[in-house]
């Protein structure tokens, strides 16, 4: 989107999503290479995660151009996405493939959660940019994408991990503040 003819309004939401989106596109990638770190040599999980991984390179690539394309400054997180993401892939895939399957269950459900909010605040923009609704189509295909990782998550026995409840809560709410965080800064 062009700055100098996006109303502020518009460029405001278009300036935060995009910014926490591609913030959030850099984690899942950090996570998914965290977890085949571990995990690569699974012959259930390895190839699994290597699928998902796969759609949050392309996720990554288009936020990576929308962001350049609108001028969107990058969240001041961007290296602490890289290590935390990282970490946490590589910790819950060292606690078991179930473990693994429990984060990214959590994860993708509350992206999947920011997605749906993103659309509603959208909605009460005014359409006449083209950015806008090729954003919003843009964050649907990725929420369902996202959300079909969430049940390959569910169909790969993620709640038999360890605590599930406990990881679930303590993934979800990190993910969470890294948003919070991301739209601010």
């Amino acid at each position: 989107m062009d700055p100098t003819v996006a109303a502020p309004a518009q460029r405001e939401v278009l300036d935060t999503a995009l910014r926490v989106d591609q913030a959030g596109e850099v984690a899942a990638n950090w996570i998914y290479q965290g977890q085949l770190f571990v995990l690569g040599h699974d012959r259930t999980a390895g190839p699994l995660i290597q699928d998902m991984w796969e759609q949050e390179r392309k996720h990554l690539a288009v936020m990576d151009k929308l962001q350049v394309q609108h001028r969107i400054r990058p969240t001041v997180f961007s290296d602490v996405a890289k290590v935390a993401g990282f970490g946490l892939g590589a910790v819950t895939a060292l606690m078991g493939r179930e473990a693994a399957m429990a984060c990214t269950e959590a994860v993708e459900t509350v992206i999947g959660e920011h997605y749906d909010d993103q659309l509603r605040e959208m909605e009460s923009l005014p359409h006449d940019h083209p950015s806008i609704p090729l954003l919003k189509d843009v964050i649907k295909e990725f929420r369902d994408d996202e959300l079909e990782h969430l049940d390959i998550a569910v169909e790969n026995f993620s709640q038999r991990a360890p605590a599930h409840a406990l990881l679930s809560s303590v993934v979800g709410v990190g993910c969470k503040v890294a948003i919070e965080l991301c739209k601010r800064f």
